[in-house]
């Protein structure tokens, strides 16, 4: 496999983390519900599911139980802001830090402090016959894990079901228009349910990726600011599962090549390495917000017996 064939299958497998949760963050916002504890349920996800993993002997059971843990979350943060009517950023601050916690936690408790942490199997490659032997192409994306074909066909089945299905435009115009979404019969209260814990399972199992494919173990902090940087993906997408595919790609080969820069040894301080992808997210954002079009209702809560909604 060639240098630059190699580089690029890295930058496949890197971007699973951020399509799973920033296609989370764009389904529950479509509907209104703007979730800020992608950081938390990234870090949340890679413990559960390493510690499940570790315990079943299956990373697929890793994979649900993160993913069932992320809905929970989910579930509280679209009940709490749907039917209370609470802040959606204070809510999911406080989740964040609540998810950040529990992992540490759960960790502890269950492994405790040891020399050296247990592992647990990678996730295997998978080689799609035929296609696997096209030049260039075929190693990039036809000889990965499965995390990385359901990353992309999820994307697809999306992107179809959003702009191709009554049901989809009915989810989009709960988030675009909500007083006039539930004049026309839409549930916009079981909406916003729905999505917010379909969203938030999504994170979960991005963080459940990582101890899967990177290390093999979990450590405090693995997430790595992804899930920061999953917000501002989302924003650089569009709110579109498409252009969100395209920009983890960017964001995903700016990340490979600032790891594969230190390993390098090319002489240049680690910590402004380690810079790269943030200093790109924030050149790229200053154009994008100019074309991104948020959803009208993202963040607000809706009132059915008021005039206002807010």
């Amino acid at each position: 496999m060639s240098e630059l064939t190699n580089f690029l299958a890295l930058v496949v497998t890197a971007m699973v983390p951020y399509v799973f949760a920033s296609q989370g963050t764009m389904l529950s916002g479509r509907a209104g519900v703007f979730n800020v504890s992608q950081e938390g349920m990234l870090t949340l996800g890679a413990a559960v599911g390493f510690l499940v993993s570790l315990k079943v002997g299956s990373n697929a059971a890793g994979i649900i139980a993160a993913g069932l843990v992320g809905a929970l979350f989910g579930l509280v943060l679209a009940a709490v802001t749907t039917y209370l009517r609470l802040d959606q950023f204070v809510v999911g601050l406080a989740l964040f830090f609540l998810a950040l916690g529990a992992a540490s936690l759960l960790y502890r408790v269950v492994i405790g402090v040891t020399m050296s942490p247990p592992l647990i199997p990678l996730l295997q490659k998978w080689r799609i016959p035929l296609l696997a032997d096209i030049p260039v192409v075929g190693p990039v994306l036809f000889h990965q894990d499965p995390m990385v074909y359901l990353a992309l066909i999820g994307s697809a089945a999306l992107w179809w079901f959003l702009f191709r299905t009554d049901a989809g435009m009915r989810l989009r115009s709960v988030g675009e228009n909500p007083k006039a979404a539930d004049s026309l019969g839409i549930n916009v209260a079981s909406t916003r349910l729905w999505t917010g814990i379909v969203g938030s399972a999504l994170m979960a199992i991005a963080g459940a990726y990582l101890p899967m494919v990177y290390s093999g173990t979990y450590t405090d902090g693995m997430a790595a600011g992804r899930g920061w940087l999953a917000i501002a993906l989302t924003f650089f997408g569009g709110w579109r599962p498409q252009f969100i595919v395209a920009g983890a790609a960017f964001f995903a080969g700016m990340e490979v090549l600032a790891l594969r820069s230190q390993v390098a040894g090319i002489g240049i301080p680690h910590q402004f390495v380690a810079m790269l992808p943030y200093v790109a997210t924030l050149l790229v954002m200053i154009f994008a917000f100019r074309w991104a079009r948020v959803p009208a209702f993202l963040g607000r809560n809706y009132d059915r017996e008021s005039r206002l909604v807010g």
